[in-house]
């Protein structure tokens, strides 16, 4: 079946609203919303809060881009499409709750495709989620790992098992040889089955993220928490910048791409520190996420 690229897009678009929706109802302040557009093609919808009741900064971002030749964080993996046209279109969140002991979380979709005169469009979807913690509750990593499960479970017995370890090798500083959070779902250049299995799995992951995230900040969004707790999280977010600066697919491709700068990087948090080789005092609850929860599991196990 030939790619519907206007279904996607409706879907997303969707998606976007929806998402915003949950979570101006849970924090009580509106998302500020953004339309821009690309020089060399295409736009976008930003929605953005900072400073509210609950998320420090958050970000829910549509966009849809095309141009005359792919970025090279495209065709890292797919040498033989340098040089193809393209048409790029996601939604990607990140929010960072200002408690310290609800986690950081992001969610990306998105849908490809790579053109040339004369042949069928090269196509694939990707996405997935994650979530980053900075004090671990076990109960809240098998709710989010069960829900990603239960959004795979249509798509064969071990989709989520072979996406989770996807996560788990993709979110991963090999500088610092250690992992982002715990893990989610992770997926790339997925075109088998069809297009009409990929959109519904690649629907199944976004209709799912709300179901994962919410009721894990719901339990822990009243815990009170002092200045120990939010130096911790400012020290391990700057982990979170690091992927994203040096690793993150979709940061390098927007960024090579020419998209909206303002709108990429407001997945940083707004207030991060960094130390010379600081290390958790034994036995602490900052050792715990270490130890417990900054490693390889099967959290459903």
């Amino acid at each position: 079946m030939t790619p519907d690229s206007a279904q996607v897009k409706d879907y997303l678009l969707d998606l976007q609203s929806r998402i915003v929706a949950a979570l101006e109802a849970f924090d009580g302040q509106p998302f500020r919303m953004d339309q821009w557009d690309r020089p060399g093609g295409g736009g976008g919808v930003t929605r953005v809060i900072e400073e509210g009741d609950f998320f420090e900064r958050g970000g829910v971002n549509f966009s849809h881009v095309f141009g005359e030749g792919l970025p090279p964080a495209a065709t890292a993996a797919r040498p033989e499409l340098a040089g193809r046209g393209f048409e790029a279109m996601g939604v990607s969140l990140v929010l960072h709750p200002r408690n310290p002991y609800c986690p950081t979380t992001h969610l990306n979709v998105r849908f490809l495709q790579a053109t040339k005169p004369g042949e069928d469009p090269v196509w694939w979807f990707g996405g997935g989620m994650d979530l980053t913690p900075y004090y671990g509750f076990e109960e809240d990593a098998r709710h989010f790992h069960a829900i990603c499960r239960d959004a795979l479970a249509s798509f064969g017995a071990d989709c989520y098992a072979r996406y989770k370890e996807w996560c788990d090798r993709y979110f991963f500083l090999k500088h610092r040889n250690e992992p982002r959070g715990i893990g989610g779902v992770f997926y790339d250049d997925l075109n088998e089955g069809g297009f009409e299995r990929c959109f519904a799995l690649t629907r199944s992951v976004g209709d799912h993220y709300i179901p994962a995230y919410l009721p894990i900040v719901e339990r822990r969004k009243d815990l009170p928490y002092g200045e120990r707790e939010r130096d911790f999280q400012c020290y391990r977010r700057g982990r979170y910048v690091e992927f994203n600066l040096v690793f993150d697919r979709g940061t390098l491709f927007g960024l090579q791409s020419g998209g909206r700068t303002e709108s990429i990087l407001m997945s940083l948090p707004p207030q991060v520190k960094w130390r010379y080789d600081w290390q958790p005092e034994p036995g602490s609850p900052e050792e715990k996420l270490y130890a417990d929860f900054l490693v390889a599991r099967d959290w459903l196990a």
